[in-house]
């Protein structure tokens, strides 16, 4: 008996769609795909989720109210999306984000910082 056919599901599709794009501006990206959300992933601190219809991803964080800004796109526009992941992708290149571990990782641990 031969497996079944397995076609890209709409978000996989979308998803290979942004990634090809990324790729033809110098962005490498790996795609991880499952339960019905597909992930493109760019560089520390940015993901792009997939659902078929959108493309969504951290663009910040608002200090106020103390909570992660999303930016999103049409997943019908992978182009588009992708020129703004890439401006993203030069910030974060340009401006790493702060690690989130910034003490001893366990408690009593000496802290062997310079």
């Amino acid at each position: 008996m031969k497996p079944p056919i397995r076609y890209p599901t709409p978000e996989k599709h979308a998803a290979d769609d942004l990634a090809k794009a990324l790729a033809a501006q110098g962005v490498p990206t790996d795609i991880h795909n499952g339960y019905g959300l597909t992930l493109v992933s760019v560089w520390v601190g940015l993901v792009v989720w997939c659902d078929g219809e959108w493309f969504w991803w951290r663009s910040g964080w608002d200090d106020r109210r103390k909570r992660v800004i999303y930016a999103r796109h049409p997943a019908i526009d992978p182009m588009r999306a992708a020129r703004r992941v890439a401006f993203r992708y030069a910030d974060l290149r340009r401006n790493p984000p702060e690690p989130a571990i910034t003490g001893p990782l366990r408690a009593g641990a000496e802290d062997t910082r310079q």
